[in-house]
């Protein structure tokens, strides 16, 4: 995985979480996931498993594949 593509991912899921205003620690509440692990995703610097992903496409209401690939 190219970090060009986490880098995309980070930012999709940083847009889409601010379209409909949600903050990183509510993001965080709703999916499971830890915040500051979230912050590292959005920047592109963590790597997230595809269960992590599925748990942050339901909380922000998006298609998994439109997540990964913005489609």
């Amino acid at each position: 995985m190219s970090d060009k593509f986490l880098i995309d991912l980070g930012l999709r899921i940083r847009d889409r979480r601010n379209h409909i205003r949600l903050s990183q620690m509510e993001l965080g509440e709703i999916s499971g996931i830890d915040r500051t692990y979230l912050s590292g995703v959005e920047n592109g610097k963590r790597n997230i498993s595809i269960l992590g992903l599925r748990k942050i496409s339901v909380a922000l209401r998006m298609p998994l594949n439109e997540l990964l690939f913005g489609v």
